[in-house]
């Protein structure tokens, strides 16, 4: 429960003063009554606060998480098929956010979530270039020429793909890990492209979101970014 008075100038509607003028001029109601008191709380949740005819609704803090999103999870907010959600991991936040952009149930990694969706669309927009670097081991050893087709861009069911970064970062036994860049979001597109060159991904982790990095978070552990890790990415995307 908040004092109305707080709850409308929270919600941006004036100033504290000003939100006490309101409510004293009978411009205020709750749940279709006129309010002229004070001390009257609300709950910000069930209750309908109007001024001036119009509805009043809390401003929502805006939040920023990044998950080490681990195998066998959706990035869905509903799943027909009643497996376990990313939103699941998040104990203990009350705001509710979304993905930004998905990963797929089998694919570890960097998972950036908010409420902001003004940012959301921005950062999943190609116009602005937002690097996805991903390891993926693949089954056998690509060679050079291959990794080649793989720089200029490859032709997939739905279209040519962008040209992608691609180098070997070692061999394991008779299969290679590959550190792959995107710049794109396509539905499955790093293991359709390995399915595409001859060599099928066995294991595939998102390790970074441009500058965003894991870092020491363990599959599972989520934080909140920094002021300035914020400020970061609204710079890139206002460029």
């Amino acid at each position: 429960m908040e004092r109305l008075q707080k709850f409308l100038a929270h919600a941006g509607v004036a100033s504290r003063r000003s939100c006490e003028k309101l409510i004293a001029e009978g411009q205020v109601k709750v749940n279709g009554t006129v309010v002229r008191e004070m001390g009257i709380k609300v709950d910000p949740e069930n209750d309908v606060v109007e001024v001036a005819g119009k509805v009043i609704q809390e401003k929502e803090e805006k939040v920023y998480i990044l998950l080490n999103k681990p195998r066998g999870y959706v990035t869905t907010l509903r799943d027909p098929q009643g497996r376990p959600k990313v939103t699941d991991l998040l104990k203990g936040l009350k705001t509710r956010v979304y993905p930004v952009g998905r990963l797929d149930f089998d694919t570890e990694g960097l998972l950036l979530l908010t409420n902001d969706g003004a940012l959301t669309y921005a950062l999943t927009h190609p116009r602005h270039q937002i690097g996805k670097t991903y390891t993926a081991l693949v089954q056998g050893v690509p060679d050079q020429d291959k990794l080649k087709r793989f720089r200029k861009g490859l032709r997939l069911a739905d279209g040519p793909t962008a040209p992608a970064k691609v180098k070997l970062l070692k061999k394991r036994g008779n299969n290679a890990l590959l550190e792959i860049t995107i710049y794109e979001g396509r539905n499955r597109q790093i293991r359709r492209m390995c399915e595409t060159i001859g060599h099928p991904v066995l294991e595939l982790k998102r390790v970074s979101l441009d500058f965003l990095k894991l870092g020491e978070l363990a599959p599972g552990e989520f934080r909140r970014l920094t002021k300035g890790e914020i400020k970061r990415l609204k710079d890139k995307i206002s460029n």
